[in-house]
C-alpha cells in the first residue's frame, strides 16, 4: 500500500486558477495579495490537506527554528517545571523543542547529543546526568559555534553559559538551620559528588558545621542515588549509628519523604528525635506530615532565564556572551520538619502563608 502523494503549492494553484508564486505568497499572508484572495487560499489549503514544507526552506535558511534540551530525568516536578519556563519563552519566539532524556546515563546523554547535533538544532539546553564522565560529546556544538546553555548540573568550562543557583549557599543555609535548632549531629544524604550541584553543597554543609562549632564526620555523609530504595536503606543505615544523628540535610525531596517516612514506621519522631531539611519544594514537600522545610529552587525562572539567554545568543546581539554564570536566587523554607525550636528561626528565610 503506497502513500497519499503530499499536495503541493502546484496542486493549489491549478484548482484555484492562479499562479504558484500568488498561492505561496497567500498561504505566508502576503500583503500584496488581497485578503478575498488569501482566505481562498487559505481555505483550499485547508480543505486539500495541504502541509507546508518547513524542512526544504529551513536547508535554504540553514536553520531549522528548532532548539534541542537534554535532561537527566523526566519523572522530576524540578525537571518539568524548568521545561514548562523554557516553553514558555521559546513558544513565543516561533521555536520547537525536541527533548533527548538521558535516564542518568552518561552513554545515553552522548548519544541524545549526537542526535540532536545532526538535527541540526539552532541551539542546546542541558542537564547533565549523574555518571557524565566528561563533556567532549558538546565539542561538535562548540566547533560549529552553536550555542548552548547548561543550567542545574552545569560544570565550569570555556563555553556554553550557565544558569545555577548558589549551592554552597543553599547548603549553608539548611546546615544552619538544623544546627540553630539545637542539633548537635546532623547528617547529610546526597548523590554523586563528581556532579559540582552536590559537591557544592556538601562544601555549604561542611561550612554550616565549622561556623556552629561542630566537627564534620564522614560516616555521617550518605552518597547514593537519592531512589526511593536509597532513601529506605539511608534511613536504616542512619537509625543505627552512635550517636544518632538529631538532624539531616537530604538534596531531593522526594527522598526526604520517603526518608521521613521510613523514620515514622520505625518509631522514630520528626522532628523531635531527628529533624529533616530537603530540597527542591516539591509539591511532596507540602503534603507530606510534618510538612518538610526546603531550599526553594525556581525551576521556571530557572527554564525563562535558560531560554533567553540562548535565544540572545541565537540572535547575535554583542551583549550576549556565552560564557556567563546566570544565578538564580534560591531560599530556605521553614516548615514542620526542622522545627524543634520555634523561637530560633534564621532571618534569611521564608515561613509559610
Amino acid at each position: 500500500m503506497t502513500g497519499k502523494k503530499d499536495i503541493t503549492i502546484y496542486d493549489i494553484a491549478r484548482v484555484l486558477g492562479l499562479s504558484p508564486a500568488t498561492v505561496s505568497r497567500g498561504l505566508k499572508d502576503h500583503p500584496a495579495i488581497n485578503v478575498k484572495t488569501r482566505k481562498r487560499i487559505m481555505d483550499m489549503a485547508k480543505e486539500m490537506g495541504y502541509r507546508s514544507n518547513n524542512f526544504a526552506s529551513n536547508l535554504r535558511k540553514q536553520k531549522t527554528n528548532t532548539i534541542g534540551i537534554i535532561v537527566h530525568e523526566l519523572k522530576s516536578q524540578f525537571i518539568s517545571s524548568v521545561l514548562a519556563g523554557i516553553e514558555k519563552v521559546t513558544a513565543d519566539a516561533g521555536y520547537d523543542l525536541i527533548i533527548g532524556h538521558s535516564s542518568e546515563a552518561y552513554k545515553k546523554e552522548v548519544s541524545n547529543a549526537h542526535n540532536l547535533f545532526h538535527k541540526r538544532v539552532d541551539g542546546l539546553i542541558a542537564s547533565l546526568a549523574f555518571d557524565t564522565k566528561d563533556l567532549d560529546h558538546f565539542a561538535p556544538f562548540v566547533h560549529r559555534k552553536i550555542p548552548m546553555v547548561f543550567f542545574d548540573r552545569a560544570e565550569e568550562v570555556p563555553y556554553g553559559t550557565r544558569v545555577v543557583i548558589d549551592n554552597v549557599k543553599a547548603g549553608y543555609e539548611a546546615t544552619a538551620h538544623l544546627a540553630q535548632q539545637g542539633c548537635r549531629h546532623i547528617a547529610h544524604l546526597t548523590a554523586n559528588l563528581t556532579r559540582n550541584v552536590y559537591a557544592h553543597r556538601l562544601k555549604g554543609y561542611q561550612q554550616a558545621l565549622a561556623d556552629n562549632g561542630l566537627t564534620f564526620d564522614p560516616s555521617r555523609l550518605l552518597v547514593n542515588d537519592l531512589s526511593e530504595a536509597a532513601a529506605i536503606r539511608s534511613a536504616h543505615e542512619v537509625l543505627e549509628m552512635n550517636p544518632r544523628p538529631d538532624g539531616i540535610f537530604i538534596t531531593n525531596d522526594f527522598c526526604a519523604a520517603v526518608f521521613l517516612q521510613a523514620l515514622k514506621e520505625a518509631g522514630c519522631r520528626c522532628p523531635q528525635d531527628m529533624a529533616i531539611v530537603g530540597f527542591n519544594n516539591d509539591v511532596i514537600s507540602k503534603i507530606i506530615d510534618p510538612k518538610l522545610t526546603t531550599i526553594n529552587y525556581p525551576g521556571e525562572e530557572m527554564g525563562e532565564k535558560a531560554a533567553r539567554s540562548l535565544l540572545d545568543q541565537m540572535a547575535g546581539p554583542a551583549s550576549a556572551r556565552s560564557t556567563d554564570t546566570i544565578i538564580i536566587k534560591s531560599e530556605l523554607i521553614i516548615r514542620g520538619s526542622s522545627l524543634k525550636t520555634t523561637g530560633l528561626i534564621s532571618k534569611n528565610t521564608i515561613l509559610p502563608q
